[in-house]
C-alpha cells in the first residue's frame, strides 16, 4: 500500500480519500492493466487496458500505477491511497528501494 498526495501530512483533508487498486500483467500474448478507482462515496470505476507495446511484468505494474494516477487526477481526486500487489513497485514508490537502472 502506498499513499500518494500532493499535500503535506498536516494539510490532508479529513474527508475520505479516493482508493486506487492497480495490477499490471505481462504474458506472451501481451501486457495490460486492471485498474479500480473508488470515490470517497464508495462508487467504483473499473478499467481494463491492453497495452499496445511489449512490457515486462514490472513495467506493466508501473504503467498500471501511472495510468491509474492519471485517471484519478482527471476524475478530480486530490487525496489518493494507491494499492498494488507488486512489492517492488510499492517499496520503490515509498522510497524503501531505489531503482538500479534509469528507464
Amino acid at each position: 500500500m502506498s499513499e500518494m498526495t500532493g499535500t503535506t501530512q498536516e494539510e490532508v483533508p479529513k474527508a475520505r480519500p479516493w482508493l486506487l487498486h492497480v495490477d499490471g500483467s505481462s504474458t506472451a500474448q501481451g501486457s495490460g492493466a486492471s485498474i479500480i478507482l473508488t470515490t470517497p462515496q464508495g462508487d467504483d470505476m473499473e478499467f481494463t487496458v491492453k497495452f499496445e507495446f511489449n512490457a515486462s511484468n514490472n513495467e506493466a505494474e508501473y504503467e498500471a500505477l501511472v495510468l491509474g494516477m492519471r485517471i484519478a487526477q482527471d476524475a478530480g481526486a486530490s487525496h489518493l491511497l494507491a494499492y498494488s500487489d507488486s512489492q517492488l513497485i510499492v517499496k520503490q514508490v515509498n522510497g524503501e528501494y531505489e531503482a538500479k537502472e534509469k528507464a
